[in-house]
Order: structure tokens, then sequence, then C-alpha cells
């Protein structure tokens, strides 16, 4: 019997315009206000990709929030990263996303720990990005770390990768592009993207004839202020002083902020293949983005089934 295909691996493999939502897990236990912004998003996006400790800063589970959104019928991407966790913590975490039925991951390499506020917290980076991308493909084949077959059958995870369309190595972002490619990346989740031209190069040079379908990184800025911060603090982040100069002019600037965004919106979504939306401690404000760049809620994104994962093992093992 064949796995059910996640909403997010159908709409990119028949075309369909994507549009996925950066969750935040909180940082303490109350995930009440990171499920709200996705519920006031639902029928809107198609997933909803959680991220897992960014920038190095503790946050509730990756993996608890993409249950708890699943459980609500909203579909996850889980981010894993490996700062964190050697290969066996990793092959733990991918088997039991598998059996809870997360049919999405994204393979990050993850900030360094001098990123964030603890740096006195040891890194272990025993596999990166291209490396945990080949251990998903291995265990979707039906294979362990040892190379026997795998117990109970293979897994069935829709893994995808970072990108930065934007970044100072052509040679570089090629090379490393086309390995994630061949450790069986099946898409590419871009860093924040501010013009159209990097993004149609990298989509048209290298993404494409690879056969790997981008969703471009839009990011809500709130002011000149938060941009010029971002610059500063966030390693391969270029805002652009244009737009930095009309936050500054605007006399709204969180409104100057959604327009921004919903204008990347709707031009890179004739570039890419779809966008995704990011919104650092404001992601209620995703939703007047969709809605200021024209997007309507869509009948076809059904609830997802919480259940799939178990039904897919008992599929697999039968």
């Amino acid at each position: 019997m064949a796995s059910a295909l996640s909403t997010l691996q159908q709409a990119l493999e028949q075309g369909v315009p994507v549009i996925t939502a950066e969750i935040t897990p909180p940082r303490g236990g109350d995930p009440g206000r990171a499920l709200a912004a996705a519920e006031a998003l639902r029928g809107r996006v198609h997933a909803f990709n959680v991220t897992d400790g960014s920038r190095a800063v503790m946050r509730m589970s990756s993996l608890a929030l993409c249950r708890l959104l699943q459980d609500r019928g909203l579909e996850p991407v889980l981010q894993l990263t490996c700062r964190d966790r050697n290969r066996i913590a990793l092959q733990a975490e991918l088997l039991g996303a598998h059996a809870l039925g997360l049919p999405n991951v994204l393979c990050l390499t993850g900030d360094p720990v001098r990123a964030g506020d603890q740096p006195q917290a040891r890194s272990v980076y025993d596999l990166e990005s291209v490396r945990l991308l080949r251990q998903v493909q291995q265990l979707n084949a039906g294979i362990d770390p040892l190379g026997q077959p795998l117990a109970d059958g293979p897994t069935a995870l829709f893994a995808g990768a970072a990108a930065d369309p934007q970044s100072p190595s052509w040679s570089g972002l090629l090379s490393r592009t086309r390995r994630k490619a061949e450790a069986g990346a099946r898409f590419l989740q871009t860093q924040m993207v501010m013009h159209p031209e990097p993004l149609r190069r990298f989509c048209g040079e290298i993404a494409d004839p690879l056969g790997l379908p981008v969703l471009a990184g839009v990011f809500l800025l709130k002011s000149a202020r938060n941009a010029a911060f971002i610059n500063r603090m966030v390693p391969g982040a270029a805002i652009p002083q244009d737009l930095i100069d009309r936050l500054a002019a605007a006399t709204d600037p969180r409104q100057e902020g959604i327009r921004i965004a919903a204008e990347q919106v709707e031009t890179f979504r004739g570039i890419a293949a779809g966008v995704h939306l990011m919104a650092v401690k404001a992601e209620e404000s995703l939703l007047a983005v969709l809605e200021t760049a024209g997007v309507e809620a869509s009948p076809t994104l059904l609830p997802f089934a919480a259940s799939a994962g178990l039904q897919q093992s008992r599929a697999v093992s039968a």
C-alpha cells in the first residue's frame, strides 16, 4: 500500500502555488500563542514550518509543537537542526516524526551557539544538513544506519533543505545545492529574499535544472530600526538600504512592512514554486500580508489527518 502524500508534497508536485508560514515555539511551556498564530492562517497556507532552536535560543521542542499543530488539523513541517544532537538523537527524531505522522522535515545545520544567549552551551554538529538529508534518504529506503533492513519497513518523510539565493559565493551556492539535491532534498526553502533578481537567477540557473521547487523566503520587517538590527545581527541578512529608507519615511512603519511583504509575495509567486512567510514575534500580522497580497482562503486546503503517520506505518509493515 502506498503512503499518502502530504499536502505540501502534493501541491509542489502538482505545480500549485504554495504558501508556508514559519511558527516559532514559545520560550516557555504554553504553546497557546503559537497555535493561535497558526490557527489564524488556517486555509491560507499549505503547511507550518516550526523552527528548531533558531538563533541558538531555548524554545519548546519543534517536534512537540508540530504534533500539537497536527492534532488541530494543521500540517506541520518539522525543522531539524544538527547543532544540538548527535546522529543517534537525530535518527531517533526522524523515526519519531514518522511514527507521529509528521510527513515533512526541513534538514538544517543550525545557527552557531555564539548567536544565542547561552554561549557556554556545547555544539554537537555530528552531522550537517547534507549528511542529515542522506540519513532521511536512507531511512526512506528502509535501511538502518548499519546498512541492515530497517525494522517495520521504510519511513515516508518528505525532506527539504535551505538555500540563500543572495549568497556572495555563486559557485559555493551551486555546489552545495547540488549536493543537497543528490542527498535527497525534494524542495528548497530560502533565507529572506528582498529583491526578485537574485531569486530569479537562483531558480533559473540552479534550482530548476536540479528539479527542486523553491519556496522563497518573505520576511516581515517591522521598522527601519528592526531592519538595521537584522542586518547587524543575523548571519547572511542583506536588507537593502532602499527598503530601510522606505520604512524610515513611513508614517506607519508596521503597515509599510506589511505592504513590502505583500509586494514580495505577489512578485515571488511568479518566479518560484511558492513563498515561505516569516515574521519573528509578529506572526499575527501574516494574515494581513496575505490579504494585502490578494491571497484568499482556499477550500482545497483540507484539515491534515492526524492519524496519517500511524496509518502509513501499518501500511508499510503489513
